[in-house]
């Protein structure tokens, strides 16, 4: 079953739920008539959880409004709309195992590809509005742990290559390399996090009590960062004694960065994270004025040198 054909077969299914430009109003509505399939839905899933949000999911994980009604209720609601059988099997298109696969995955996948390879300011030529379609449609149709799954294999086997790229840098480029691998992942979760709401809501948050954002932070730490951070803060504390080898915002974007993955780390090199972590070190105390007087006087002498003026 192709997506094309499938639109136009469940047009009236969760998909047509979504309805404002933020996907908030899950209901429909905005002074619109609500199509009939919508009402089907929307009358079948009983009492919301809040305004605008659909009840969370029952006990087997299936979303109240995307699971189809029992036997007697369904003969009940589709009498009271005026519906026939073929119009019900209309309205509760079932996604299937192999539609997942055939049909649903592969535009994510493709989607995830462009979002972690992407460079800054580039232009991602997909459809941001479909791909929270498919997300939705199989959180509705029961396919939140195999997609769940999937992403995370996903993502684990492109982080794995980005760390073997990272081993193969020449020390001269090592900082510079993992700069732009950081930059680039956690620039790529900004959409990625986004695109897969749904399923972080009604399958990571409430079976898995995890939430997304901090899994695929984790998978970085483990699989790039763990493995490097023995390599990288040498090269830091080099660069940091050696003036402008590296730009003062890569210095910055790394540090700042090792911290968010790992608060633990800055025991490796406290003086480098205080010049960018606020409330690192302990407060100053009256006897050591000297040395941070001399520290500072070290520092001017280095920017004169390099050619900075007072």
């Amino acid at each position: 079953m192709d997506e094309e054909s499938m639109e136009e077969e469940g047009g009236g299914g969760c998909e047509a739920m979504m309805d404002d430009q933020n996907h908030n109003n899950w209901g429909g509505g905005y002074g619109r008539p609500l199509p009939l399939g919508e009402r089907f839905l929307r009358d079948a899933a009983g009492p919301r959880a809040g305004p605008g949000l659909p009840a969370l999911p029952e006990a087997n994980g299936v979303l109240r409004g995307c699971e189809p009604p029992a036997k007697g209720e369904a003969g009940a609601i589709a009498a009271a709309i005026n519906i026939n059988a073929s119009t019900s099997k209309f309205l509760m298109n079932v996604i299937t195992i192999e539609d997942y696969k055939s049909t649903y995955w592969p535009k994510l996948d493709s989607a995830i590809d462009q979002l972690l390879t992407q460079s800054p300011g580039d232009y991602i030529p997909i459809s941001y509005e479909q791909i929270y379609s498919c997300v939705y449609k199989c959180v509705c149709q029961q396919h939140s742990e195999q997609m769940y799954s999937d992403l995370i294999k996903k993502i684990t086997n492109h982080l794995e290559r980005v760390s073997k790229e990272l081993q193969a840098s020449p020390p001269d480029l090592y900082i510079e390399r993992f700069n732009v691998a950081l930059g680039q992942y956690m620039g790529a979760l900004q959409s990625i996090v986004p695109l897969f709401i749904y399923m972080n809501k009604f399958y990571i948050e409430t079976k898995l009590n995890r939430d997304l954002k901090d899994d695929l932070i984790k998978l970085f730490t483990e699989h790039v960062a763990e493995k490097h951070i023995y390599n990288l803060m040498p090269l830091l504390l080099e660069a940091q004694s050696t003036p402008f080898q590296i730009t003062p915002s890569t210095m910055a974007n790394i540090v700042k960065g090792l911290y968010t993955l790992r608060p633990e780390w800055v025991q490796m090199a406290p003086a480098l994270f205080s010049k960018f972590i606020p409330n690192i070190l302990p407060p100053a105390v009256e006897s050591e004025l000297q040395e941070y007087a001399a520290q500072d006087q070290k520092l001017q002498r280095e920017l004169m040198q390099n050619g900075f003026t007072r």
